[in-house]
């Protein structure tokens, strides 16, 4: 061969075939690769789950507004059917009540002050969900002069858990409702997993309503619109604001949400 064409040669750059990688550079790109791939897959099941989970979702609120129209609608069957023969429609005695704490710690009692704790009503303005029993009925009598319960309808729990849900969690920590994920690492095994579930089961007073509730950290309101009334620390038939307004606690529920 020339020396030319020697010279050439040797000082020819090496193509991308001629160049050794080291073996651990190739076991990190294959390792990086297989990453890659895994990722990728478990970005598409986790998309197809989120998929089925809200079809799941859609489904489960059309069942319970399906549900909800049927009891108006029949309440209303019932009313038209008992006026029609003379007689009066009776509606079955409220299960859920919401409290709402409206007075401070001035002349409080031990008796009164461990109630509002059993209740969770520590602060003012703090509301929760209790199923009425007997025995919490009993409690709502002890605490008459310091807070304004009744009964709240679908509307007035919807916008409560929307607009003032908070979650408490395992660390006993407030956090905002801002996921579905949040109520079913918590409330999955009682299969409750998204927002309207949680509504359906405090509204309805369902066999999980003392978790649901549980579940829910006191609801924090703000003071009334245009304030209380001036007689704010009487009872409610007296022309105040404490003790049982029955259904007229949707009015100050709107006024404080």
């Amino acid at each position: 061969m020339p020396a030319k064409q020697q010279q050439s040669v040797k000082g020819s750059i090496p193509t991308k075939d001629q160049i050794l990688v080291p073996e651990t550079l190739l076991k990190k790109r294959k390792s990086q690769d297989k990453e890659r791939a895994d990722k990728a897959e478990e970005r598409e099941t986790k998309k197809k789950e989120s998929k089925t989970k809200r079809q799941q979702i859609f489904k489960r609120a059309e069942s319970y507004v399906k549900e909800y129209r049927d009891a108006e609608r029949e309440k209303i069957r019932l009313t038209r059917a008992a006026k029609k023969e003379g007689s009066y429609y009776v509606p079955a005695e409220a299960k859920l009540v919401f409290v709402v704490r409206i007075k401070g710690i001035n002349k409080i009692d031990p008796k009164k002050r461990k109630t509002l704790q059993l209740l969770r009503l520590l602060q003012i303005n703090n509301g929760v969900f209790i199923r009425l029993t007997k025995a919490t009925s009993e409690m709502l009598k002890i605490v008459e002069p310091f807070v304004a319960y009744g009964y709240p309808n679908l509307k007035s729990v919807r916008e409560l858990v929307y607009k003032r849900g908070y979650a408490k969690n395992a660390q006993k920590q407030r956090i905002p409702l801002t996921d579905n994920a949040i109520i079913e690492e918590h409330l999955g095994k009682y299969g409750i997993v998204c927002m309207e579930d949680l509504i359906h089961e405090i509204y309805t007073v369902g066999p999980n309503f003392k978790q649901a509730s549980n579940f829910f950290w006191p609801f924090k309101l703000s003071n009334p619109t245009g304030g209380f009334r001036p007689r704010k620390f009487l009872h409610f038939v007296e022309g105040g604001d404490l003790g049982n307004r029955e259904d007229y606690i949707n009015a100050l529920i709107r006024q404080m949400n």
